[in-house]
């Protein structure tokens, strides 16, 4: 963030006398809370947060315990350039460090124990891979340039397999990209075309996952608790068991205002009145909505049914174009699902793989496997991974988590002859074990470790190929008071999947609504520097020449840029 953009904002001159009602108690609305309490002035208790469960977090959770096992549906991967995210924790206290902020805290942890993965990938049964080539031929990294330079409207609904052929798809550059981001061929080329902007300095450590930040514990105690903590001690009203329905939006030729908000609570329908000055704020689409779990019996459902939170985007989409089109990112489960598995582990076997892969003591409290580790020649594609442990705060000594996913549900396993979908938790972690070189000891591993299994049928939505529309704007144009929060709202050139894109519309929401005399911070713009496309150019050829990079070190001898390659 520029200095020139760290001021104290003017409040608005009626801001006492305005509400705002957040829908939705994920990352997105968590945040929009923070800024209309910092930025626009408002007191915690004008602002209310709707959320059907009872605890806030939306995707960003963590539960459980060691006897009957924990669960995590996933974790965010983060790196430095995080502006908005950075801008929100530098203000929220610590709850275990008294005087720091989480950003202090999260900061100290990175600096001392820096990210790095020393297994990337493997295959035939536990055997490392070696990952310090991308596998890229010089023609494929041209057309990866053709990518990189192409402008979104030309590049429309094209999917990755549409844009690219077969053999680039078989490389390790793809492996690593599409592992670690969850990207499927048939995703949007256009969000794989972001990621390639938003994180090109990360090419080079991109085999190792340099330049990635990771959090103490799991993200719901590392961010969530403290923001939530920090909001309620503020007086933000947190109305859970609440569901919105619907919006009532008043819509002429140059405004939309939204007039009231729909909400069931205890199985009783209500309406709550909106006055022109209120704020509404509405997380549209849901990564996690529908999920269903498993365990080590049991095969967790996989649900068709669109959920409470897309129900509620189709209502205000009917509206309104401006409004967006969910049909895009729900209409097909079979190209949005994946599978997720945690595993509570204790004195297992399968520990002692994961150290002898990572070179990392997963009992030692740094850093184990840098984050996953992919097996190349899975059918489900699984990966997983071990963060610092203890993973939750509530975890004995004695006990590991690691977490796991698959990308490739709908083919039969290896080792198990089913698809992922049709599999307890027994079943994926026997898969695991079997491409872990465990094979011999699966009957021990299954008595001791305990396995909970998340079935997402929306998780990569946010990733279907779409054109511009097809998320709202942040604030629609014309609007008086509604804001879209999350996943699946449009801001230009930043990256779903990531909790940056969801703080980043909290921030944009506020600052426009409030027309505040602030502005959010520019997204990195590494795109644009020479030196890291230098690098990037030098990562994805394997440390190849550039193109006439001789030429260019002769010209550049002895002059105040000679570095620059």
């Amino acid at each position: 963030m520029g200095n020139y953009q760290r001021n104290q904002t003017i409040p608005p001159k009626d801001i006492k006398e305005r509400k705002a009602y957040l829908v939705g108690g994920g990352i997105g609305s968590l945040s929009a809370a923070f800024y209309l309490i910092r930025d626009g002035h408002m007191d915690g208790k004008n602002i209310t947060i709707f959320e059907k469960l009872d605890i806030e977090g939306g995707s960003m959770d963590g539960a459980g315990n060691s006897e009957t096992g924990y669960v995590a549906r996933g974790g965010r991967e983060m790196e430095e350039h995080f502006e908005c995210t950075w801008d929100l924790f530098a203000d929220i206290p610590s709850l275990e460090n008294p005087g720091y902020s989480v950003l202090d805290e999260f900061k100290e942890l990175n600096d001392k124990d820096p990210n790095i993965s020393s297994c990337r990938l493997i295959h035939e049964c536990g055997k490392k891979k070696n990952s310090d080539s991308m596998e890229l031929t010089p023609s494929q990294v041209k057309r990866i340039t053709e990518l990189f330079l192409a402008t979104e409207d030309a590049l429309g609904k094209a999917t990755v397999e549409q844009f690219f052929d077969q053999s680039f798809l078989e490389t390790n550059f793809w492996s690593l990209f599409r592992s670690m981001f969850a990207f499927e061929n048939w995703h949007g080329v256009v969000e794989m075309k972001r990621y390639m902007h938003r994180f090109i300095h990360l090419l080079p450590g991109f085999n190792e996952m340099k330049g990635l930040v990771f959090s103490k514990y799991n993200q719901y105690e590392s961010f969530i608790l403290p923001l939530a903590t920090y909001l309620k001690d503020n007086n933000v009203q947190f109305d859970y068991g609440t569901q919105v329905t619907d919006l009532d939006i008043d819509i002429n030729e140059k405004e939309k205002t939204v007039t009231a908000i729909h909400i069931v609570r205890d199985n009783k329908k209500e309406i709550v009145k909106i006055k022109p000055k209120d704020l509404v704020m509405v997380t549209n689409g849901s990564m996690t909505e529908c999920t269903e779990y498993g365990d080590n019996k049991t095969v967790p459902k996989l649900r068709r049914d669109l959920g409470d939170v897309w129900n509620l985007w189709k209502n205000i989409a009917a509206k309104s174009p401006s409004f967006g089109h969910p049909e895009v990112f729900c209409g097909d489960v079979d190209r949005t699902k994946w599978e997720s598995f945690t595993i509570t582990c204790k004195g297992s076997k399968l520990v002692d793989k994961i150290h002898e892969l990572s070179g990392s003591d997963p009992y030692s409290g740094k850093t184990v496997t840098g984050g996953i580790i992919t097996i190349t020649d899975s059918n489900w594609l699984l990966s997983v991974t071990c963060n610092r442990q203890p993973h939750f705060i509530n975890q004995p000594d004695d006990v590991i988590v690691l977490w796991a996913y698959g990308l490739f549900l709908d083919k039969e396993g290896n080792y198990i002859k089913k698809k992922m979908t049709d599999c307890t938790g027994d079943e994926l972690l026997q898969e695991l074990l079997y491409h872990l070189g465990l094979e011999q000891d699966i009957a021990e591993i299954l008595k001791t470790d305990k396995v909970i299994p998340a079935m997402m049928p929306y998780i990569t939505a946010q990733f279907m190929p779409r054109v511009k529309g097809d998320r709202p704007d942040v604030v629609p144009e014309g609007s008086q008071n509604l804001a879209f929060l999350g996943q699946f709202t449009e801001i230009t050139g930043d990256c779903v999947f990531t909790v940056e894109y969801s703080v980043r519309s909290a921030m944009m929401a506020t600052y426009q609504l409030l027309n505040l005399n602030k502005k959010p911070p520019e997204i990195h713009p590494s795109q644009y520097d020479i030196r890291v496309i230098a690098n990037a150019v030098k990562a994805l050829n394997s440390g190849r020449p550039l193109p006439a990079e001789t030429i260019i070190k002769k010209l550049l001898k002895d002059t105040s840029i000679e570095g620059i390659i």
